[in-house]
Order: C-alpha cells, then sequence, then structure tokens
C-alpha cells in the first residue's frame, strides 16, 4: 500500500511521515519530520534504507515496517559520486534535462506567436493574413523545416510526432534509463531524442508517418508519395556526433510515428534501429551494456549543453 501521505511513527515524541516518491524515476518512500526534514528514505529498487541520522535507526525501521521486504541494507547516505558533483554545479542555463520533446518546435511557436501583429482595426485582414501566412525557415533537426507562425500546418504534425515518441521514452525511466529531448548540436541541427540506459546509449529521430505507407530503402527513406530522403544517413550522422560528445558507442534508431505500413526493402539495416513509435516500450527489456553508475555518468554529461559544443 502506497499513501499519498501517512503519520508513520514517532522519533522522540515526534510524530514521522512517510510519503512516497516517484521523482526521476526512483521509486523511493520519504521519512520526514514535521516540518518536512527528511531523516530517512527506502530506495525500493536497491531494497535499501538510507539513514540522513543514525540516532533516529529504530524508529524510521518502526516507520517503514509495513513498507520493508526481505533482507534490507541500511546505512547513511552514499558519498556523492563524479556525475552528482558535475549535476549539482551544472548552470540552469546548460542544464537540457528540462527540454521538452519538439523543444526547438516549441520555441518556434513562441516567438512566432511574439512576432505576429495583432488585429486591432489598424491593419486589414488580408494583409495581417498574407504576414502569418509567410512561412519562416528553421534549422532544427537534420535540416531546415518549414514553420508556420499559426498552430497548424506541418510544424503542429511534427510537434505531435516528437511528443508522442518523447512521452514513450520518458515512460522508460521506470526500467532505469535516462531521457533527453532535442539536444543541440553545431550547426543548427540536433538529436531528437537521447536515451542512455541498461542497453547503452540511442540517437533517435523522429520520421512523421500522417497514416501513410513508409518504405525504407538505406539509406533513403519514403513516406507516402513525397520524395525519397537519406533519413537514415542523417540518423547515423546525429548518432557519430554523440558518440564523440560522449566519448561512448551511440546506436541510432529510426522511430517512425502513424505508419500505416513500414516496409524496409531488402535487408534490414545492421547499425539502425528502425522502430515503430508503438515499439518503443520495448527498448525498456534491453540490457547488459551499462551499469547504473555509468548511466549516470554519462547522463551527467549529455545534459551539459557544453558537452556538444566540440561536435
Amino acid at each position: 500500500m502506497d499513501p499519498q501521505k501517512r503519520t508513520a511513527g514517532r522519533a522522540g515524541g515526534v510524530r514521522l511521515r512517510v510519503t512516497p516518491s516517484r521523482a526521476a524515476g526512483r521509486d523511493r518512500l520519504y521519512v520526514t519530520l514535521p516540518d518536512g526534514g527528511v531523516v530517512a528514505w527506502y530506495d525500493r529498487a536497491g531494497n535499501s534504507v538510507i539513514l540522513v541520522s543514525d540516532r533516529r535507526r529504530d524508529a524510521v525501521l518502526q516507520a517503514l515496517a509495513p513498507y520493508l521486504a526481505g533482507e534490507v541494507s541500511i546505512g547513511p547516505p552514499p558519498v556523492p559520486t563524479a556525475a552528482d558533483l558535475a549535476r549539482l554545479a551544472l548552470h540552469p542555463d546548460d542544464d537540457l534535462a528540462p527540454n521538452r520533446p519538439g523543444e526547438a518546435l516549441h520555441t518556434d511557436s513562441d516567438a512566432g506567436q511574439a512576432a505576429a501583429p495583432a488585429r486591432d482595426g489598424t491593419e486589414s485582414p488580408t494583409e495581417v493574413d498574407r504576414i502569418r501566412s509567410v512561412p519562416t525557415v528553421r534549422a532544427t533537426g537534420g535540416g531546415p523545416i518549414r514553420s508556420w507562425r499559426s498552430h497548424g500546418g506541418p510544424r503542429r504534425a511534427e510537434l505531435a510526432a516528437q511528443e508522442r515518441v518523447g512521452g514513450a521514452l520518458d515512460l522508460l525511466t521506470d526500467a532505469g534509463w535516462r531521457i533527453l529531448h532535442s539536444v543541440p548540436l553545431p550547426g543548427a541541427d540536433r538529436v531528437d531524442h537521447l536515451a542512455v540506459g541498461p542497453g547503452g546509449v540511442l540517437a533517435v529521430h523522429t520520421v512523421r508517418a500522417r497514416r501513410a505507407r513508409v518504405r525504407v530503402d538505406d539509406p533513403h527513406v519514403r513516406t507516402g508519395r513525397g520524395r525519397p530522403d537519406p533519413l537514415l544517413r542523417l540518423t547515423r550522422r546525429r548518432a557519430t556526433r554523440a558518440a564523440l560528445a560522449l566519448t561512448a558507442p551511440v546506436r541510432p534508431v529510426l522511430a517512425v510515428v502513424g505508419a500505416a505500413r513500414l516496409d524496409v526493402v531488402r535487408m534490414a539495416p545492421f547499425d539502425v534501429r528502425i522502430m515503430r513509435d508503438c515499439e518503443l516500450p520495448a527498448l525498456a527489456r534491453l540490457g547488459g551494456v551499462l551499469k547504473p553508475a555509468d548511466i549516470e555518468a554519462l547522463y551527467a554529461l549529455a545534459r551539459d549543453r557544453r558537452t556538444w559544443l566540440r561536435v
């Protein structure tokens, strides 16, 4: 039973509370004083109780007794790792962790709304509509994409695809993965999504299919009756740049969103993983590549904007 907040015990006459938390993909129960001060927490993944102060040990264990199972390790907080120290020293402006899926598209939309003139009777509707309909070119992703200052059109559909893939990847945090979105690269390029977890490091490129047939013929990808684009070449190049930045192997992934049909001509590429968006949860089963400490170290490096300036 996971309470939202439960009075659990006493420490020297002070009532302790047990509060569940799943922040950053960590399933923990925090034991706190009435003023909110943390005295201990129970990490379910590691089945360990971390004591901030050993003098409240008996009261903490009494409070957590209904939730403990099996053999539990008990001890002080771990010594901060180099990754922990780097994260704490990271300036908010350089932290990529808060980026939303399709962050560049969100930014372009916000800038477009600010730049769009308001109808106040001083301009004719025809002129306003003409100004708003002019497409602006913003280099995001693998090359220039057209975005409109209105909320309709390709930009909106592209943003929806980015959010769908990003949302599916964010669910992998329960399996020990760390996810970043819209990682900027020099030259106005960017990695749509970067996943760091037990299965290694993945650079995910999103393809919007619009309920059309998608045909993959390495290195080209053709959506519907559109012109074939060398998207596999782009996906590989982004993964290579990510590998140079992180000094670690990075596997390219092509995530196809909303395809009515996905066909791979001849043999599937051995180095690029091609997946539908509905198949992304299967990545949680990948493992055997990175240990938890390696995951945290690579994630700390990847979330620093300055890491990507040299590629």
